[in-house]
């Protein structure tokens, strides 16, 4: 009688685990989405005329638009009007800089989102091995991680060198000055949610770990049904 309750628990406690909200299938694709919305915040902000505004009290009527790869002016008569860069070498160096970190990012995010999405449990193609899905979800983690940070850099690099060059006091007061813009608002966020979401597939690893040892503990000598032994009879 005790035997039987004894297994009745263990075969709920099971039940309940697997049936809990946290599991490491619930975990990996939390990563993911996470991952996937963070890459997509920041693919976005990549090429976004909206890194840096500047508005003129002198002529109220032009506001000015700075990103990574365009330059705007909005004027109420003409609209907005965006113009590339005439040279890369003539670039301010900060922004040199942080176009290389944004295109190692977008490389990097959307590589590690294909090599998730094959390590994902419950995801049978082209990987079925349990230990190479174990090493997708690490090198997802890594290269999120990286994506992340890459994403971050530029935007703080930004950052900086706007507040440096609103603060200079070489400048006289009436001229405009460049502020931050919309866009690095969102570069912070994409970034941070990268690092987060890399963060949540080295979590769903461990806790495929943590699955994978309590399936290979030796069940105790308790839990093992008892054999019946039959003594043979022979009818004379």
């Amino acid at each position: 009688m005790n035997l039987d309750w004894i297994v009745i628990a263990h075969s709920v406690r099971t039940q309940k685990h697997k049936m809990g909200f946290l599991t490491t299938k619930m975990m990996e694709r939390t990563a993911l989405f996470l991952s996937f919305g963070s890459y997509l915040t920041s693919l976005t902000t990549a090429f976004l005329p909206l890194w840096k505004t500047m508005n003129s009290d002198l002529n109220e009527v032009e506001n000015w638009f700075s990103g990574l790869w365009l330059t705007c002016l909005y004027t109420d008569e003409r609209g907005i009007q965006c113009k590339a860069y005439d040279s890369v070498l003539g670039l301010p160096m900060d922004l040199q800089i942080s176009r290389v970190l944004v295109l190692i990012s977008i490389g990097t995010g959307g590589f590690a989102l294909l090599t998730a999405f094959l390590g994902l449990e419950g995801v049978e193609m082209c990987v079925r091995k349990p230990d190479v899905k174990r090493g997708l979800l690490i090198f997802s983690g890594v290269m999120t991680w990286l994506s992340g940070l890459t994403t971050l850099a530029p935007v703080s690099v930004v950052a900086y060198t706007t507040v440096v060059e609103f603060w200079d006091e070489g400048f006289p007061d009436v001229m405009p000055r460049w502020e931050y813009g919309e866009a690095m608002f969102s570069g912070w966020f994409g970034g941070l949610g990268q690092v987060i979401g890399g963060t949540l597939f080295f979590v769903a690893v461990c806790m495929g770990d943590y699955d994978l040892q309590r399936l290979s503990v030796p069940v105790s000598p308790e839990l093992k049904p008892r054999t019946k032994h039959y003594l043979k009879t022979e009818v004379l």
